[in-house]
């Protein structure tokens, strides 16, 4: 998508937000474009958000996990990661190839917990 495109639904999606500041249709998708865009700061917000409306959603809380790795806050990222995996994520094969998550995988944590996980969905 172009910078342009990304530019309008990020406005677009503003706009919705002033008048309906808790709705999950239109912050999801926000988040997502701030993401595309290089806004990562932005996107964490927003996505902190929706882990707060959305306590039980393991998508949200991958997204959050996501944002905090593109933000340079990998402590959380994992933090975030283990809940989503808890509330039900079980997409680890994604998980290990998620471009967004890269970072994360040279972090010692990370990889003590996927090992792991990978052990225990083995057995």
């Amino acid at each position: 998508m172009k910078s342009n495109d990304l530019d309008f639904e990020i406005s677009f999606l503003e706009g919705v937000l002033k008048h309906r500041p808790n709705y999950i249709d239109a912050l999801a998708p926000l988040a997502e474009a701030y993401t595309r865009r290089g806004f990562f700061k932005k996107g964490l917000e927003i996505d902190k958000r929706l882990a707060f409306l959305c306590k039980e959603d393991p998508v949200v809380h991958y997204n959050l996990a996501c944002s905090f790795v593109l933000s340079g806050i990998t402590s959380k990222a994992l933090t975030a990661l283990k809940r989503a995996v808890r509330l039900g994520f079980t997409d680890l094969e994604h998980l290990q190839r998620d471009l967004d998550l890269k970072p994360l995988r040279d972090y010692p944590p990370f990889r003590k917990w996927i090992s792991s996980l990978s052990a225990k969905i083995s057995s």
